[in-house]
């Protein structure tokens, strides 16, 4: 139920923040007869690449195949890793109550057993990764096998370039072409924005001209690469009849943002969600959130100003990009509810002399402490707020993007984080 008005909403959680963490602690809230606000106005999911990760580097730069050993050693090197304070299985519960959800809306993921997979990446490095759309996983394939494989990128599209990827890739994988092709009906635009391809892609006649521009080059390829764009809406159906006219498999490469398969993911997760009686998401800011018996929430900004009335609330506004923290000269804070962040001392030790560091820098560690239900730990003299919890890169602790496990971070503490609430309120 998607609507918004200047009446009080009453609910019993409003979880704050519509990214990738937000989003899964929704469904997993709505999915145990809890009901959900959700507010966000701005996203960073149109920055996901499409790919969750689970663990895949850790602790001083070694990559692991293995990412459920990976959170075991994370356990005893990293304790205040919130990754450590959720157990394997209901991580793992977490991951597949996500993938069956996106799989039921017609958004499949592939994943192998108990292990990492091999990604190829926009610049032609290797990224170790749990699990890609199933839109790239012949790329997984393709990638194991060192098949011959061509590339494709458009004539006029930035930030990916095809002979980059092959060049880069060329000792590991001596098989790979590349090709430029010019897109139909890019000869009228001055640039070519990936929304625009994406969406062209969604109709079948596009993908004719597309497979047409591209036979010539084929040749020995066992398989065709193209970048993320196969399709806003209907990336399966644009796959497979590529595929069919090509003779070939073919995957999608992730691209830099704008990221097609990020937003491909928000609008799933909104467009499924709003299926469910349960939820409710208003497109807006919260203003001002006040404790009492229970919360009550004010939103504002350019929109109808509403107020909710909340049991509990989930505080999922991400780090710096989603302005959940905020840097300044006198260090970091949290925005909204001004909680303590676990930091540097002084903004000199937030970075290593070292850009390239295999520690990571310690600001990337910054952010909110919580105990192992995720309550946010007040400063020294205070109780942690009944029935106030956190979850995602907002985080203290994770390092997630060196450490390669962005997606379980936000997904494995949302729903510890909602498992805490439904046993605080039952």
């Amino acid at each position: 139920m998607n609507s918004q008005t200047s009446d009080t909403i009453h609910t019993d959680l409003t979880i704050i923040g519509s990214g990738m963490t937000g989003m899964a602690a929704a469904l997993f809230a709505v999915n145990r007869g809890i009901s959900t606000t959700l507010i966000g106005q701005h996203s960073a999911m149109n920055f996901a690449s499409g790919l969750m990760d689970l663990m895949g580097v850790h602790p001083s730069g070694r990559e692991w195949d293995d990412p459920w050993k990976a959170l075991d050693q994370v356990r005893k090197d990293l304790p205040d890793h919130p990754l450590a304070k959720v157990g394997n299985p209901d991580i793992e519960n977490a991951m597949g109550e996500i993938l069956g959800f996106l799989n039921d809306q017609a958004l499949p993921y592939h994943r192998a057993a108990h292990k990492n997979v091999n990604v190829i990446t926009s610049v032609g490095t290797v990224k170790k990764t749990y699990t890609v759309s199933e839109t790239m996983w012949n790329g997984v394939v393709a990638l194991e096998k060192k098949s011959p494989t061509l590339l494709v990128d458009l004539d006029g599209m930035k930030l990916f370039s095809a002979r980059q990827i092959a060049s880069s890739l060329k000792e590991r994988w001596p098989d790979l072409r590349h090709q430029t092709i010019e897109f139909p009906g890019a000869e009228t635009l001055e640039e070519l924005h990936p929304e625009h391809v994406a969406r062209s892609l969604d109709l079948s006649a596009n993908r004719v001209k597309l497979a047409n521009r591209i036979k010539p080059f084929i040749k020995d390829a066992a398989y065709i690469g193209f970048p993320a764009l196969l399709g806003m809406y209907r990336s399966r159906e644009a796959v497979a009849e590529l595929e069919q006219l090509l003779e070939r498999p073919v995957f999608e490469i992730p691209t830099p943002p704008v990221s097609v398969p990020g937003i491909r993911l928000q609008e799933t997760f909104i467009s499924g969600l709003g299926k469910n009686p349960l939820f409710r998401t208003l497109s807006t800011m919260v203003t001002r959130v006040k404790t009492g018996a229970g919360f009550t929430i004010t939103t504002g900004g350019s929109n109808t100003p509403a107020t909710i009335r909340s049991k509990a609330v989930l505080l999922a506004t991400g780090r710096f990009l989603g302005k959940g923290l905020v840097a300044s000269r006198q260090g970091i804070q949290e925005s909204l509810l001004d909680l303590p962040v676990m930091q540097p001392e002084t903004r000199e030790e937030w970075h290593r002399e070292d850009l390239f560091s295999p520690q990571g820098h310690p600001v990337n560690r910054a952010g909110i402490r919580t105990d192992k239900s995720f309550r946010p730990l007040g400063r020294a003299s205070e109780e942690p707020v009944k029935n106030l919890y956190v979850a995602g890169s907002i985080l203290a602790g994770s390092d997630w993007m060196r450490m390669k496990c962005g997606s379980a971070v936000a997904i494995a503490t949302a729903f510890a984080a909602i498992k805490a609430i439904e046993k605080a309120n039952k």
